[in-house]
């Protein structure tokens, strides 16, 4: 039987987590962010031994309204990466959001844990550390994005060297055909307008920039050992093909799905079964169009900086991802515009030092550098 450990359970993957898991899982460990009413709910829904809140205060008032449950509970990173190599899990599912989720994935390899993985920052920032890290303990990473999980799903179908091209499909954003001059004048409240997606506000608006797409080249990358040369993207406005992946036959193999993340976590915790769906699942008679475009790499210039970061290699993913994320927060505080995402994250590219084979340090170095990149610029635009 699973017993898992979720990091990041009060965002949207992780509640989806705890739904899935439920129906017959024992899930001994919880960290969350500040949701504490959320985090409460948690605790004596799944009884979990262990419970950690990143923000040490908060952990305070969550450790006091569970005080009369068995749950102990505790605050800061290093409850954090408790919680992530928890004794009692066999699986880890990181769902946390932005670069905060890369020592949780290290602490679940370094203790040997099944990483179920929908943090794509641990990959974009330091994928051939965590990649390494996997491979010396031996550690399986189950992707959760569902663009990864269906090129996982699809790659049953031959061995690595029939493998000529992955396809990652997107579904191209609420601004799906809108020029410069149209996306110059976007603001917050029109990118969280996901045309078939409800995720958190952050992904939300990189998937509008194309930005998440970009970062899922990279990601991709790494979890597959597959040059982004090869990897082709594709937008696809239904979202009913998750990705595909093309073999040296000409054989395309794709995976089809409702927009339910569920799906690819419960592919990811079960995994090599399957095993019946508690929801429902995609009827392909009601199916009436997919449609597939080229990706606008123009007026949606974030996807093609990710891909030749993806080329580039070094420290490159650490910076975009660390200005990237100052530059969606002050996006959705309205103190910026749509295209300012764009220029701030080229900028900090110039200013930050490329290092071709960063450790560990250097990859928190080259984060701290990049914030501090774009605060400066968007100090500079206010």
């Amino acid at each position: 039987m699973k017993n898992l450990a979720i990091i990041g359970s009060t965002g949207s993957i992780g509640t989806q987590s705890i739904d899935l898991a439920m129906a017959g899982y024992r899930i001994s460990a919880l960290a969350c962010g500040s949701n504490i009413d959320l985090a409460e709910q948690q605790v004596r829904q799944v009884k979990p031994a262990y419970a950690a809140v990143f923000d040490p205060e908060a952990a305070k008032i969550l450790k006091a309204r569970v005080a009369d449950t068995e749950t102990i509970v505790e605050g800061g990173e290093e409850a954090v990466l408790k919680a992530a190599s928890f004794e009692e899990a066999n699986m880890v599912i990181n769902a946390a959001t932005g670069i905060a989720g890369l020592k949780p994935s290290l602490a679940a390899i370094n203790s040997c844990k099944a990483l179920a993985l929908a943090n794509k920052e641990s990959l974009v920032c330091a994928g051939s550390i965590v990649m390494n890290a996997a491979k010396e303990k031996n550690v399986p990473i189950l992707p959760v994005d569902s663009e990864h999980s269906a090129i996982f799903q699809c790659l049953q179908a031959g061995r690595k060297e029939e493998v000529d091209r992955l396809i990652l499909t997107a579904s191209g954003g609420p601004f799906f055909g809108w020029d410069k001059k149209m996306l110059g004048g976007v603001r917050a409240k029109d990118a969280l307008k996901h045309p078939t997606w409800s995720m958190g506000s952050k992904i939300t608006i990189d998937s509008s920039t194309m930005m998440n797409k970009g970062f899922e080249v990279i990601e991709a990358a790494w979890l597959f050992d597959i040059p982004a040369t090869r990897i082709d993207v594709v937008v696809h406005r239904e979202s009913i093909i998750h990705s595909a992946v093309k073999f040296i036959d000409g054989s395309v193999i794709a995976q089809m799905g409702n927009t339910d993340m569920r799906l690819p976590i419960q592919y990811a915790v079960n995994y090599p079964e399957r095993v019946r769906n508690p929801f429902d699942t995609l009827d392909i008679f009601k199916l009436s169009n997919l449609s597939f475009y080229t990706p606008d790499r123009e007026n949606f210039p974030c996807l093609a900086l990710c891909e030749w970061a993806s080329e580039k290699g070094g420290n490159t993913g650490a910076v975009i991802n660390g200005a990237n994320e100052i530059a969606v927060a002050a996006f959705l505080r309205d103190e910026i515009g749509f295209l300012d995402i764009h220029a701030i994250v080229s900028g900090a590219l110039e200013q930050v030092e490329f290092i071709e084979t960063p450790c560990f340090e250097d990859i928190l170095e080259s984060d701290r550098l990049a914030r501090a990149a774009a605060r400066k610029a968007i100090q500079q635009k206010g």
